[in-house]
């Protein structure tokens, strides 16, 4: 139970209270309305000028009601307590207007709106004012009883509201937070990918550099090129993680962009051979059968020795896409290693879809890279 009082103080305010709208006015509108034609027609009223004049009071308390709520809660039920003070001096009838019952918008808006200190404060106040306005009109149990249980029932309904609005900005971070892992993940592929293609451009360059010189320059442009590319990539993908909220970027890369990683001048080759029917995919299995292959070229380039060639092959089989990257480097004898992080990256990824990924040497020599993907993402 201390926990929850503590928890409680501590709550800070909802984040999203919407601005003063026309739904506001109109409620304001209406109240006044209605505040000034019961007290000009109410034939049992007494103290009519005061009483209308307060009661319109609680006007302005409707439209700060969300930005300061424990002020509005305040005043509203401030004017209410003063009714029943002045109708105990007084002795004499019930002073509220009907439609002063506009205070319960005020309670409901506080529980709503208001941070765990004004919350407890401001219904520590209504539980006063309450407790006095039924001393003051001598009710009875069952009018005592009615009229906490209602009150219960509009906190009730603020804090249903709040847990759930709470809920959902949760689930909205989480969502937030998930799609910048994939996202780290994805700036992870690309820095990889390009690294490993500048590194072999560089090696090919000091090798042509000293027998053809004058290819040296298109070594270097070509370094300069994977370079700038590079650097947009990263520098579209850190601004995504680095916002708050969604901004506008470049839609990831699926299938269709596979052959732009084919390479025939440069050692090794890299052959990309794609299926028509593979290009029909869910957008998730999409970008991720482009980043397998992206991810498996990188381990290729950067980890076979002695590559010639290094072939991507993707193909529809039914309701499922197979992703096949094969080299033809050397590969040492005795057990295989154990995975890197990689790899078990591009396992989990695959996983995540419902699919499998599998890596080992092939038979024939080089290192075979295998995923199988469902064509749909799981429900």
């Amino acid at each position: 139970m201390v926990r929850v009082r503590r928890s409680l103080w501590q709550e800070p305010r909802p984040a999203d209270a919407p601005p003063v709208g026309r739904a506001d006015w109109l409620l304001v509108g209406a109240f006044a309305v209605a505040a000034l034609a019961e007290g000009a027609l109410r034939p049992d009223l007494a103290w009519r000028p005061l009483v209308t004049v307060l009661a319109l009071a609680l006007a302005p308390a409707l439209l700060w009601r969300r930005d300061h709520p424990l002020p509005a809660a305040l005043v509203g039920w401030g004017v209410a307590g003063l009714l029943s003070v002045l109708q105990l001096t007084a002795h004499t009838d019930d002073l509220g207007l009907l439609s002063m019952m506009v205070v319960l918008v005020l309670l409901y808006s506080l529980a709503r709106w208001g941070s765990g200190r004004e919350v407890v404060a401001g219904s520590a106040f209504v539980a006063v004012v309450v407790a006095l306005g039924m001393y003051a009109a001598a009710a009875d149990w069952a009018d005592a009883l009615g009229g906490v249980a209602l009150l219960l029932l509009v906190v009730a309904l603020a804090a249903v509201f709040r847990y759930r609005a709470d809920l959902w900005h949760r689930q909205q971070r989480e969502i937030r937070n998930q799609e910048r892992v994939a996202l780290a993940r994805e700036l992870h592929d690309i820095v990889a990918h390009h690294v490993s293609a500048i590194a072999v451009q560089a090696q090919a360059g000091g090798v042509v550099a000293g027998v053809q010189p004058e290819k040296a320059a298109e070594v270097l442009a070509a370094i300069e090129s994977e370079a700038s590319r590079t650097l947009a990539e990263m520098r579209s993908m850190v601004r995504v993680l680095r916002e708050e909220e969604a901004v506008a970027y470049t839609p990831q890369r699926g299938v269709t962009d596979l052959p732009a990683l084919a390479r025939a001048d440069g050692t090794p080759t890299v052959e990309v051979a794609v299926d028509g029917s593979s290009t029909r995919l869910a957008p998730p299995v999409d970008a991720a059968v482009y980043r397998l292959a992206q991810e498996s070229l990188t381990n290729a380039l950067r980890h076979a020795r002695g590559a010639t060639r290094i072939r991507i092959d993707v193909r529809r089989e039914r309701d499922a896409v197979r992703l096949r990257v094969i080299d033809d480097g050397r590969t040492e004898p005795g057990p295989v290693p154990e995975p890197g992080f990689g790899l078990l990256g591009m396992t989990e990824r695959a996983q995540l879809l419902g699919g499998s990924l599998i890596a080992g040497p092939g038979r024939a020599g080089g290192w075979v890279v295998e995923a199988v993907l469902p064509v749909e993402t799981p429900a």
